[in-house]
């Protein structure tokens, strides 16, 4: 069976600039406004190209990739700080939390940003055109 060539099989939402405006916390469609109104959540519609962003669904995908990351940088440092320079342990302790946590809230809304802008660039969740819907 031969499938005819669509117009929609040139990529118009490609991935990389739209991770990159998600990581920017940027609307993933046009990039100017922000794709946040507050810490976390995510607007109805971008303010400067109106684009609908009420399909976004990150669910626990954010904590997850920022609890894998920062939990990967910052064990191994640890356990060199520790072996190298013995420091005391209240200290130890007390400086890799905070840089966990100031780590965290740094990471968190980017990865929701690059997960909605992943959703958006594959139509994802309703993030296609009415048009994709019906065939």
């Amino acid at each position: 069976m031969m499938y005819a060539a669509h117009s929609q099989d040139i990529d118009d939402r490609p991935l990389g600039p739209a991770v990159l405006r998600g990581l920017q916390c940027k609307c993933p469609a046009c990039g100017a406004a922000p794709l946040l109104r507050s810490y976390l959540k995510v607007r109805d519609t971008c303010p400067a190209c109106g684009e609908d962003l009420t399909h976004a669904r990150a669910d626990d995908g954010p904590a997850y990739l920022t609890m894998l990351v920062t939990l990967k940088l910052l064990t191994p440092a640890m356990v060199a700080v520790m072996f190298r320079w013995d420091p005391n342990p209240i200290l130890l302790f007390t400086a890799f939390s905070l840089l966990l946590v100031l780590m965290s809230l740094f990471l968190l809304p980017r990865f929701k940003g690059m997960i909605v802008a992943i959703q958006w660039s594959r139509r994802m969740h309703g993030f296609g055109d009415r048009d994709d819907r019906s065939s």
